[in-house]
């Protein structure tokens, strides 16, 4: 069994202080390729060295629509920083109506940004969205993503919302959200989902998936959420995991596969 956790902060305390020991519990939980996601252009330097460094841990590039006291970015950086052949996607980027408050124009501004970026290049966006589902595939529809497709990272929303991300070529990727005791809205979700658009992630180090939750959350527990969407879908662990690793190169088709693989 093979599986990709397509949504992690590996360099992020306090998983960046025992890195060799995350590593290695990943590859023992048969987690064979991650994406480590950038939120900040400040540390994607150190991110795009992880990915430089193992064939198995690939780079977006991208800023958080939480994060507003750092370096705004440009579509020009975002798209010279894109090309690089180390990073598959753009992002994380989208609207966050939960945290941020007040006029968000710069946080809309920034999303659009990274869509055009994702665009030029021809990558992937990875999509977070917060209490603003409607705004945040208004602004992907609008501003033509279809032709450059991504994800809808940690999704928590409904079969709506779902519905209209499928639509225009998007990915719904579960987390350890999809494990919670209240989460029967999103298990419909996993149960509807067209098998060749799911993909699993930890969001590591935040939201560690049943039974582990209140831990810190690493690579090495997204099998759990694998276990918990392929019994939704009543099918077997290992279909699942082939199923999705197949979904990630699909999505992310600047990935390479490990020769050994």
């Amino acid at each position: 069994m093979q599986l990709v956790d397509s949504h992690c902060h590996i360099n992020f305390d306090p998983l960046a202080g025992d890195m060799p020991g995350v590593l290695e519990r990943a590859r023992k939980n048969r987690v064979d390729y991650l994406l480590c996601v950038s939120v900040c252009l400040e540390d994607f330097p150190e991110i795009a060295a992880l990915s430089a460094s193992h064939d198995y841990i690939f780079a977006s590039v991208g800023v958080h629509p939480n994060y507003r006291d750092c370096r705004e970015p440009s579509v020009e950086e975002l798209i010279a920083l894109a090309e690089d052949d180390g990073v598959v996607a753009v992002g994380e980027t989208g609207l966050d109506y939960f945290r941020s408050e007040g006029d968000l124009t710069w946080q809309r501004e920034r999303f659009e940004r990274h869509i055009e970026a994702a665009k030029s290049v021809g990558k992937p966006l990875i999509i977070h969205t917060r209490q603003a589902a409607e705004d945040t595939m208004d602004m992907l529809e609008g501003l033509g993503a279809d032709s450059c497709r991504g994800v809808m990272h940690c999704f928590s929303e409904d079969w709506k919302t779902a519905s209209r991300a499928l639509d225009i070529g998007f990915f719904l990727s579960f987390s350890g959200i999809v494990t919670f005791r209240n989460a029967d809205v999103l298990r419909e979700v996993a149960r509807k989902a067209p098998p060749d658009r799911i993909l699993v992630e930890t969001d590591a180090p935040y939201l560690a998936p049943v039974p582990l939750r209140g831990k810190t959350n690493e690579p090495s527990f997204v099998v759990h959420t694998a276990e918990c969407v392929a019994a939704l879908r009543n099918v077997s662990c290992e279909a699942f995991a082939r199923q999705t690793t197949e979904n990630f190169f699909n999505l992310f088709s600047h990935a390479r596969r490990r020769s050994d693989a």
